[in-house]
């Protein structure tokens, strides 16, 4: 044996058996907490993401049948068949694309959108386009295609006043003891006229990547965009007709208009509001960061 006494051994202090956690989960909660924050403050109030040059077929189904009444209004003002179905095919709608249209015009003439008359100016558009392409659709029963004011035949029967003949050496016969009845139609209208639009606001601004641009807002009374409204621009050697709606990323009211330096142009809603009174002028500006482009517009319209 040997000369040294065996020591007993002393058990570890309890604190060194317990297991080490090294990761807080408290902070990681709080940290990913902040983060989330901060990335959303910064997508939406910072450096929001602005989509442009969307194509037609990644719109939402809703966009998409107002895309399809405006391609409709700007084949009823210029009849470019080839170019209205090649816009329909580039929306990518199931089937045929002809017939898709008749079911667009079926659905909204189920909806509000027939109470104004502007409603019923696209559905007509469109019921005017596939019918002439042998399609059909539950519109052509729910719609009349008849003018947008309709009208009622009204018998009138006014007295007809009987002149006294002039004197003769022969006795005259006496005239009838009352005047004669002689009727005849009088056209009415049965819907009141459409409503306005008057001209809310006309602003500048100076933009590098929207130069010499006119944007023409049409909006209801709620400040929602109306698509499928017609805009003239005019100049002194011009004119143009577009269509609000065919830009669906810059809003459903939106339509715009390249200008050239130099012109005047006025901008209205043919039939439906009064031109710009002062020519909008394509001058010269100068961008905040001192780049030198051509002053462009925004023109808002709303019903009166």
């Amino acid at each position: 044996m040997s000369g040294y006494a065996s020591v007993p051994q002393q058990e570890p202090a309890r604190k060194y058996l317990r297991p080490r956690f090294y990761l807080n989960w408290v902070g990681v909660f709080f940290g990913l907490a902040v983060g989330v924050a901060l990335g959303l403050g910064y997508a939406w109030g910072v450096n929001p993401v602005v989509e442009f040059d969307t194509e037609p077929w990644q719109l939402r189904d809703a966009d998409k049948a107002h895309y399809v009444v405006a391609i409709m209004l700007d084949y009823t003002y210029d009849g470019d068949l080839n170019r209205a179905v090649g816009r329909l095919l580039d929306l990518r709608l199931p089937g045929d694309p002809i017939q898709e249209a008749a079911e667009i015009a079926c659905d909204l003439a189920r909806t509000g959108y027939v109470e104004s008359n502007s409603g019923l100016r696209a559905i007509r558009s469109l019921m005017t386009f596939y019918q002439l392409q042998g399609k059909s659709g539950c519109a052509d029963t729910l719609i009349l295609m008849q003018d947008p004011e309709a009208t009622a035949v009204i018998d009138v029967v006014v007295p007809t006043p009987t002149l006294i003949p002039p004197a003769t050496k022969t006795p005259t016969p006496a005239p009838p003891a009352g005047p004669t009845a002689t009727p005849f139609r009088v056209i009415v209208p049965t819907s009141a006229p459409s409503q306005d639009f008057v001209l809310i606001s006309v602003s500048t601004f100076c933009d590098a990547e929207l130069s010499g641009v006119i944007e023409v807002f049409a909006q209801d009374d709620e400040g929602e965009g109306l698509p499928g409204q017609a805009v003239r621009v005019r100049w002194e050697a011009g004119s143009d007709t577009f269509y609000t709606g065919l830009k669906p990323e810059r809003g459903a009211g939106y339509a715009d208009f390249t200008m050239q330096p130099g012109v005047g142009y006025t901008v209205d809603l043919p039939g439906q509001s009064d031109p710009t009174t002062e020519p909008l002028a394509a001058t010269p500006c100068t961008t905040d960061d001192g780049e030198r482009v051509v002053t462009s517009y925004r023109v808002v319209f709303r019903p009166g």
